[in-house]
């Protein structure tokens, strides 16, 4: 009976403090500016404002300057049609590229069409002529809008022209000659053919592990800079365990973030229309081992953190790496091996194709099973590893108070020694 009544109290006692640094890890949050900014405010307000640019999903009247160096009838018929067309208009007809770029650079212009001097000649000598299309590419719409409008305008023509020398009598043989297969184009869980429904499925979920690394790297460095020691674990009874330390920190943040995923992969794809065609349940069947691991993995790496300001260095700076390692971005099969076996380091790289998946191509969770599994395995592994992390911190800890207490028992000792001799 005393043995069970003493284990019964242990758990109790472990609630307790977990319950404890629960609190102080949310005080810290609430608090800290820094803290508060990353966890809260940067997933509430970057998702709208980074949406909201690209909620158009295609752009038109695309302003671009057009170099006509040909001065033909068919170099003023493929301005006229690339000006008919909805996503681009000609600003104007400039002499030469010189000031074409200076357009340009002024951002008077987002895209340059240059009709070189031997365009009309070689399509009437039966050879392949050339358009040089220039585009700015500080925004990927408009990049857009000026290439397919200028490869389809030529396209077009190219149709015309084989029309044109075919020698057929019907209609129906212009269309088996310029197009013997015919195919209607629909583009897969993205209709719109848009930037914003591609991307911004997989930058909600980078943006769960992002802020929460940031956040989590904030609070530890915090920590070591109130401390006297400098050490991860402040000077307290209830920091006394390791089981103890990785629940009550990490109820912390998964009450936090169990808000925050709610509302980036339910509430933001529906203010901005994006594809979110899955289930709720498979959904947060997901996110839940996603959150799970990025918190333990944020654990584990808090240990790297000395200062405030190495989290920005350690973290910031992966965000576009990771993104194109997800394989939404880049092509998976593009990927190599190396950087593939990088790559499931990071739980963002399961948890973002699994959200793509379910969330835009109405997948269900038994089509994610592999990345669903992976999940686990990393919350698992990272659990372990960030146990194994606050193990050492305590031990140093402890190991700091011994000296402490040393240094004292020592200074004590001289001053005795001290007074006797005064004594004497």
């Amino acid at each position: 009976m005393n043995g069970k009544h003493g284990f019964l109290q242990r758990v109790i006692q472990g609630l307790t403090d977990a319950c404890y640094i629960w609190r102080q890890e949310m005080k810290l949050n609430v608090k800290d500016e820094g803290v508060l900014m990353f966890v809260i405010l940067v997933p509430l307000a970057y998702p709208l404002l980074y949406s909201w640019i690209y909620n158009n999903e295609l752009v038109h009247e695309v302003p671009v300057a057009v170099v006509d160096e040909s001065h033909s009838a068919l170099s003023r018929e493929f301005a006229r049609q690339c000006d008919a067309s909805p996503d681009v208009f000609i600003k104007a007809y400039v002499n030469d590229m010189r000031e074409a770029r200076r357009m340009m650079e002024r951002q008077e212009v987002s895209g340059i069409y240059r009709i070189p001097h031997d365009f009309s000649t070689n399509v009437n000598s039966m050879r392949q002529a050339t358009v040089a299309v220039y585009c700015d590419m500080s925004l990927m719409l408009n990049y857009k809008a000026v290439f397919q409008t200028a490869q389809a305008v030529s396209t077009e023509m190219g149709k015309k022209i084989q029309i044109s020398i075919s020698g057929n009598y019907t209609h129906r043989e212009d269309e088996i000659s310029t197009q013997p297969l015919d195919f209607d184009e629909i583009p897969l869980f993205n209709p719109s053919g848009g930037y914003g429904s591609f991307i911004l499925p997989a930058v909600l979920m980078l943006i769960i592990q992002q802020t929460l690394l940031l956040g989590i790297g904030l609070s530890a460095g915090t920590a070591r800079e109130n401390n006297r020691f400098t050490d991860l674990i402040p000077v307290s009874r209830h920091y006394h365990g390791i089981f103890r330390i990785v629940l009550g920190k990490s109820m912390c943040y998964l009450m936090i973030y169990s808000v925050v995923a709610a509302y980036l992969s339910v509430v933001v794809p529906r203010i901005f229309n994006f594809p979110a065609l899955g289930q709720a349940g498979d959904l947060f069947a997901v996110l839940f081992p996603y959150v799970l691991s990025c918190i333990f993995f944020g654990l584990t790496l808090s240990c790297l953190i000395r200062y405030r300001e190495n989290v920005m260095l350690l973290v910031v700076f992966t965000s576009v790496p990771l993104m194109f390692l997800s394989g939404v971005s880049w092509p998976q099969s593009s990927i190599s091996g190396v950087w593939q076996a990088i790559s499931y380091v990071f739980p963002s790289t399961n948890g973002v194709r699994a959200f793509v998946r379910i969330n835009s191509m109405g997948g269900t969770l038994s089509d994610v099973m592999p990345e669903y599994r992976a999940l686990w395995i990393q919350a698992a592994i990272y659990f372990f590893l960030a146990c194994i992390v606050f193990r050492y911190q305590i031990m140093r800890l402890r190991s700091h108070i011994l000296q402490r207490l040393a240094y004292i028992r020592r200074k004590r000792n001289i001053r005795r020694k001290l007074r006797a001799r005064v004594r004497l």
